[in-house]
């Protein structure tokens, strides 16, 4: 067995040393800022006496809508179908398992980026049969910026924090120790500019119907830091 030399490798003090002082502390940033995207959900919902004209009729609705959300090009940043069913209804009188009648449905999920178009076409979803529209949900891209801008600035309030520490001590910081990332987290979602109240009329036919004016919600963006750092050690 070897014995261990005074020299081996020996865990971090965390609290620092007379030579080499420690100051830790937390930065924190909180941003608010318009949305870049919002998604409605839509579901399109048809019955009949028999499995196939259920069917039939949830087809063609289903192919409807899914033309009607294409036609605004692109407007419209992804569209995806999510659950379907076709379900039977007992009679709920008289012996023996008797179908009265087929329940189909299909979900389809909108993403827009054009807040513009945003309102239109979620009313003339609403306008057609049998179709339910919910929504809109508002956020941000995992990517945006305004993430990224959190945590700029919640490192740069750590270290004016740090500063200001060794500042109150007549010293000064020598080196970063350590820079933690506790996370950063945004609510349901950052546009340069406000859209304002949305009007529009460049998708406009003549039988539709006066589209919904919709606010876009403001999101949060919230980024926290802890970072050690090591000062010249103060004359106390």
């Amino acid at each position: 067995m070897t014995a261990a030399t005074p020299d081996a490798s020996q865990p971090a003090v965390p609290y620092g040393t007379p030579e080499a002082p420690r100051i830790a502390v937390r930065g924190e940033a909180r941003l608010e800022v318009d949305p870049e995207i919002a998604r409605i959900g839509i579901t399109v919902a048809a019955r009949g006496r028999d499995r196939r004209s259920a069917l039939d009729d949830l087809t063609r609705r289903n192919a409807g809508v899914l033309d009607l959300v294409k036609s605004y090009g692109d407007a419209v940043e992804r569209l995806e179908t999510g659950a379907f069913s076709i379900t039977p209804e007992l009679t709920k009188h008289g012996r023996g398992e008797r179908v009265r009648t087929y329940h189909g449905s299909v979900r389809v999920t909108a993403e827009l980026t054009d807040f513009t178009a945003l309102g239109e076409l979620t009313t003339r979803l609403a306008d057609l049969d049998l179709t339910r529209v919910d929504g809109p949900w508002w956020a941000l891209r995992p990517d945006s910026p305004a993430h990224r801008e959190a945590r700029k600035k919640a490192v740069r309030e750590a270290v004016q924090r740090a500063r200001e520490y060794a500042d109150a001590l007549g010293t000064t910081l020598s080196a970063l120790v350590e820079l933690a990332d506790i996370g950063a987290e945004s609510t349901p979602p950052a546009y340069p500019q406000a859209p304002g109240r949305m009007r529009s009329a460049a998708y406009a036919a003549e039988d539709t119907p006066a589209p919904l004016d919709l606010e876009p919600q403001r999101q949060r963006v919230h980024a926290q830091i802890n970072a050690r750092f090591t000062m010249v050690p103060p004359q106390l």
